[in-house]
């Protein structure tokens, strides 16, 4: 029942945890950087969990977690489904688990869907049909028809703000995207492209997360050839 957690790092990169899609590095370099992932409460709080989950701070994983997941983050969703499967920083239950899952789901992501599956033919029946009426409430508040609409009324926000600007109007001052030791500015980038709208929109912003989860990346490891290991050496 790892899956998730597996796919998370199939599609992230980076410290982040974002899902990475676009082909252009800038791109790239922009979407996963400390100060866009900061103005997009769904990304931010995902990182926050699976920088937790990494050390077993399992209970304020799971908190940050369901933060996201009000901000329509199906891997969010699906995670909080795998813990509360295992009972990891919360106590294990199987109804809520697949009720989870199931809303994770809701896109047909791949890795969602196996999980939803797997789940569901270790249900009994009675758990079954208690997952289902559980389920209608979660996508009563969790669901993308409602959950969507917060998170692009979030980041329309951040946009709308952009240095005062009621209008979204950006200048050309530029934007820090990272920051190294002793509050240094790592990497930058004019603000007119910080801003674009492929970055901030929500039908591109919703293409860009589909297209990750979708079909991920594949990695490649290439092996050498093998070696003798000297008798004497442990």
């Amino acid at each position: 029942m790892r899956l998730i957690f597996a796919a998370l790092f199939v599609v992230t990169i980076g410290f982040t945890g974002v899902v990475e899609a676009a082909n252009d590095y800038q791109d790239d370099v922009i979407r996963n950087s400390a100060s866009f992932i900061g103005e997009h409460p769904d990304l931010k709080f995902r990182s926050r969990a699976i920088a937790a989950y990494r050390k077993a701070r399992f209970s304020e994983a799971f908190a940050n977690f369901k933060h996201a997941a009000k901000y329509a983050d199906k891997p969010s969703q699906g995670m909080l489904a795998e813990m509360l499967w295992k009972g990891e920083g919360v106590a294990a239950d199987r109804v809520q688990a697949y009720a989870w899952i199931d809303l994770a789901a809701e896109r047909a992501y791949p890795a969602m869907v196996l999980s939803r599956e797997k789940m569901w033919s270790l249900l009994s029946e009675t758990e079954r049909k208690q997952a289902v009426t559980l389920g209608l409430e979660l996508y009563a508040y969790y669901g993308d028809s409602v959950a969507k609409k917060r998170l692009e009324s979030a980041i329309r926000r951040k946009r709308m703000n952009v240095l005062g600007s009621r209008v979204g109007y950006v200048s050309t001052a530029h934007v820090c995207l990272n920051m190294a030791e002793l509050l240094e500015c790592k990497d930058k980038v004019d603000s007119s492209v910080f801003y674009q709208d492929k970055f901030w929109k929500s039908e591109e912003y919703w293409k860009w997360q589909d297209m990750a989860w979708q079909s991920p990346r594949a990695g490649t490891v290439d092996i050498g050839p093998l070696q003798a290991q000297p008798t004497g050496d442990k």
